[in-house]
């Protein structure tokens, strides 16, 4: 793999980022170059995490850079926190969609390429295979982040109350999965309670979960 720059420190960012978001055009476009080059370190780090092998490393250097452009290109300071951060999600956003519009290709090209017979003489091909069975590896990946999101968020953005609730109803965090009914008892508050709270507090978690910079 290529050697990459060092990322830039905390005051040279700022010091870029404030020239990117400049009126002078010409310092904007040359600032965006520095920015994007001194992150190319970060789109290396990020694609160790969707390397296949069947799949090129560079390729996905590439499709992860695209990713890492547009970052650049659409980040603005009073809605994102960090650049770093902000450009991460683009990066990943970039490469999980690489991966799904390749496995839809791949299935629409030879989706009835036969692959042999059954053991009645039955002509099998792909889509027997793979229906049911080969879960698409850009949906695992995201699955994985989003669990590992939504664990820091329950502390994050949910109190006590509505954490143990959680935790209760769908047994997480080794608790026992539990009824509303069950969760009610146990608490001394009414189920319709119960109800409410689960109901807010994932909402909570879905709209943190949205705008997450974790």
């Amino acid at each position: 793999m290529q050697t990459f720059l060092k990322p830039l420190t905390g005051k040279e960012e700022a010091c870029f980022l404030e020239m990117l978001m400049g009126e002078d055009e010409e310092k904007s476009k040359w600032a965006q170059g520095i920015l994007i080059e001194r992150n190319l370190r970060l789109v290396a780090h990020i694609v160790k995490k969707y390397q296949q092998p069947e799949v090129e490393t560079e390729d996905l250097i590439s499709i992860g850079t695209v990713g890492l452009i547009k970052a650049v290109q659409s980040f603005n300071p009073k809605k994102q926190s960090k650049l770093g951060t902000y450009a991460a999600r683009c990066i990943e956003n970039e490469i999980l969609m690489y991966f799904r519009s390749r496995r839809k290709v791949s299935r629409e090209v030879s989706i009835y390429e036969p692959v042999g017979t059954d053991k009645e003489g039955n002509e099998i091909n792909l889509l027997d295979i793979i229906e049911g069975e080969q879960r698409d590896f850009a949906e695992v990946v995201q699955l994985k982040e989003d669990t590992k999101k939504l664990d820091l968020l329950l502390d994050q953005v949910l109190d006590e109350r509505e954490r143990e609730i959680l935790l209760m109803r769908y047994g997480l965090r080794g608790y026992k999965e539990l009824t509303q009914r069950e969760i009610g008892d146990k608490l001394k508050i009414s189920r319709s309670y119960i109800s409410r709270i689960e109901k807010k507090s994932l909402q909570k978690l879905k709209t943190a979960l949205h705008t997450c910079t974790i």
